[in-house]
């Protein structure tokens, strides 16, 4: 009822077959799948909640269950339709010369047809349970990976490696020091929430780096750098933990960060120290 070719089964891939599929004929009662990481967890703390994972998370929104079979022959009509998959697709398309992705999507359709056409069997019953999407699905904004970040007071939030700067709003200060919705689309974009309300922001540095380019387009140049600060003693408080650091180096790094954390102390008094301890 639904091929499509992929570089993965990502949550993001069966984010668009399912939606492909759910605009095609609506929502069932139930999916049932087999126990792949991206419908059923396996860390012991998911990301996207307590119990759950994107894609079951999704379908949490739309009101339809997930059930996990057990063993592959609890679903042996799925399993027995990838074997005919595997051998009589890949045969139609050695025949046809498609040997690319782009190329096969494009035939997927016209293989379907046919392939139901001969082989298709009329249900028992011929009642169908699927129900229209409502008004209020909105499948692009279902179909993202979301996740919750701290607001920090300073409006800025780290996701994925990257620092995202808030625009100072009246929401934007009643969201600080609470979570707020991240929401990655699949191209990467990133939409802040909180409160039914978008927030305004803006990708400052990533891995740790912030580019001249982004500190000359960026009017919030003191938060950013402010935040750079916080970080950077953040790593060096956990540099001083480790035992593979003498105390010559511990004093150094004590020094440095007595430095950038702005501490009033005699520039000529640590000169001195640092200056003895070499």
């Amino acid at each position: 009822m639904q091929l499509r070719f992929v570089e993965s089964e990502s949550a993001f891939d069966y984010f668009a077959a399912t939606r492909s599929y759910l605009e095609k004929h609506g929502r069932p009662v139930a999916f049932y799948t087999d126990k792949h990481s991206v419908f059923r967890p396996t860390a012991k703390q998911p990301r996207a909640g307590a119990g759950t994972t994107q894609f079951a998370r999704a379908m949490s929104e739309l009101n339809i269950d997930v059930l996990c079979a057990n063993s592959p022959q609890a679903k042996g009509r799925v399993e027995r339709a990838h074997q005919t998959m595997q051998d009589r697709l890949v045969k139609e398309m050695r025949l046809r010369g498609i040997d690319s992705m782009a190329a096969g999507n494009v035939f997927l359709p016209e293989f379907a047809a046919d392939y139901d056409a001969r082989f298709a069997r009329a249900a028992a019953s011929p009642h169908d349970a699927h129900r229209p999407l409502r008004s209020d699905d909105d499948l692009e904004q279902i179909f993202r990976w979301k996740e919750q970040r701290k607001l920090t007071a300073n409006l800025t939030i780290h996701y994925e490696r990257s620092l995202l700067l808030v625009e100072d709003t009246r929401v934007a200060r009643a969201a600080a020091g609470k979570l707020i919705d991240v929401h990655e689309r699949e191209d990467g974009s990133v939409i802040l929430r909180h409160g039914g309300q978008q927030l305004a922001a803006t990708a400052v540095r990533k891995d740790g780096h912030v580019s001249q380019q982004d500190v000359e387009s960026n009017k919030y140049l003191a938060r950013i750098l402010d935040q750079v600060r916080r970080d950077q003693l953040a790593r060096d408080d956990e540099a001083l933990r480790m035992r593979s650091l003498t105390l010559l180096q511990k004093k150094r790094l004590r020094l440095d960060m007595l430095r950038r954390a702005g501490t009033d102390v005699d520039l000529e008094a640590l000169r001195a120290h640092a200056a003895r301890n070499r």
